[in-house]
Parts: C-alpha cells; sequence; structure tokens
C-alpha cells in the first residue's frame, strides 16, 4: 500500500520559518485533493490547510496569511511553508490524501517545536 511520508520538521524560535514536504512512496492517482492537519499534545488532530487539483487552497483561520501550502503537479509531492511560527503552532503535522469521501492515507507525521 501507497504510504505517505512527511519531513522537514524541526525546533526554531518564534518567528522562524519551516517548510514541511509530503511524499508518496508509490504511485498516487485520482488523488482529490491533499491536506494538512495538526495535532498538539492533549489535543484533537486539527485541520490546517489543503489543496485540491485545481488550486484554491483552503486554511484554518489560525494560519491563515502565515502558511502556505502548495503542491508539485507533476508528481505527489505537497508542501507547508509556514511562516512566523508561533508557539501555538507546536504540534505533530501530517499530510493526508484523499481518494474518495474522506482522507484515506496519512503520514507518520513530522514534529514541529517553536520555543517562545
Amino acid at each position: 500500500q501507497v504510504r505517505l511520508v512527511e519531513s522537514g520538521g524541526g525546533t526554531v524560535q518564534a518567528g522562524a520559518s519551516l517548510r514541511l514536504s509530503c511524499t508518496a512512496s508509490g504511485r498516487m492517482v485520482n488523488v482529490a485533493d491533499t491536506a494538512w492537519f495538526r495535532q498538539a499534545p492533549g489535543k484533537e488532530r486539527e485541520f490546517v490547510a489543503r489543496i485540491p487539483p485545481g488550486g484554491g487552497a483552503v486554511y484554518a483561520d489560525s494560519v491563515k496569511g502565515r502558511f502556505t501550502i502548495s503542491r508539485d503537479v507533476r508528481k505527489f509531492a505537497v508542501f507547508l511553508q509556514m511562516n512566523n511560527l508561533t508557539y501555538d503552532d507546536t504540534a505533530v503535522y501530517y499530510c493526508a490524501a484523499r481518494l474518495g469521501a474522506t482522507y484515506d492515507l496519512w503520514g507518520q507525521g513530522t514534529q514541529v517545536t517553536v520555543s517562545s
């Protein structure tokens, strides 16, 4: 089965930037859209951003204006550029791909830690 693999996480100071990447272990077809979610310690997983094949990205209010989601249409690759990071952005970030009605494929997550 195809797996998603995230990379790019790390520990940074508040105000810094990080760029997360998500690739697939195999060939991906008929992807409806891809998204980033995150889960902070003690909290439920929450939506961050998504991008359908035709563009028109959607963002959570908490990251709007600071985060940018993009994708490489030639191959399955999705990116999340995160600028002006704050302590509240500390979480494990997950990439997800929707093939049908729900997000069917998930990565293992990459840790983002922002120190104040």
